[in-house]
């Protein structure tokens, strides 16, 4: 059960309960209608927040003012949360997490044997490797080279002056420009996909459930009004 619906039952059962002969009958029934006429009240309010009711200036507010609905959410996503300070924050936080080993196990450091090979050949050595075989004297070496070459290359990623200078360059480069052009972007199709049906679907499923305890509040404090006019009148 709904908490309008609860609360209408319970005031609605005051009005009845007043029709009985006992002392506080009067109080009973500026309860219930007092207290009931704050809580649907309350809800006419919550309906008319989000449906269009002939004759009724701004009803469906939601709706209406779609526009700014998404003109909002779009600022507060790019002042407050993808801001230029908060970037550099996250890179800066990010960097000390980032492990390149793994990707450096995997790779294939092949192209840069080939390339020193290559390098040695084209020398002035290269004539006299020739006479032992040429390129495949060098071949016995590929083993050796890339497992060196792989374990200079990881010594040097996981070096504090590598992270150092990863978290300067993120940082100060226009990557983070770039990330927030990028953001910026894909809010601003993502918005423009929105219809002020969705709009109020999305507003109704984050608010309704808490709008909820405005009929609640409405039926007591009517209620409360009710028996203080009971007493007074």
């Amino acid at each position: 059960m709904s908490k309008g619906l609860i609360t209408n039952t319970i005031l609605s059962i005051f009005i009845l309960l007043s029709f009985l002969d006992f002392e506080y009958n009067k109080c009973f029934l500026y309860i219930g209608l007092f207290g009931l006429s704050g809580s649907i009240t309350n809800q006419i309010a919550i309906h008319m927040l989000f449906e269009k009711v002939p004759f009724f200036y701004g009803s469906g507010v939601i709706e209406l003012r779609f526009e700014a609905f998404k003109r909002s959410i779009k600022e507060l996503m790019m002042n407050q949360f993808f801001t230029q300070n908060n970037l550099k924050e996250f890179f800066k936080n990010e960097e000390k997490k980032i492990d390149l080993s793994p990707i450096i196990e995997k790779s294939d450091f092949t192209p840069a044997f080939e390339a020193l090979k290559s390098a040695v050949m084209e020398s002035q050595f290269g004539g006299m490797l020739g006479m032992f075989g040429g390129p495949k004297v060098l071949d016995a070496l590929k083993e050796p080279y890339l497992s060196k070459l792989k374990g200079a290359v990881l010594e040097v990623v996981k070096s504090d002056e590598f992270h150092t200078v990863l978290s300067e360059e993120l940082q100060e480069s226009s990557f983070g420009n770039d990330l927030l052009d990028s953001i910026e972007a894909m809010i601003d199709k993502r918005l423009s996909e929105l219809t002020p049906k969705m709009v109020k679907e999305i507003v109704q499923e984050f608010i309704k459930e808490h709008l909820g305890w405005l009929v609640v509040w409405g039926g007591f404090f009517g209620g409360l009004i009710g028996l203080i006019s009971s007493l007074v009148l």
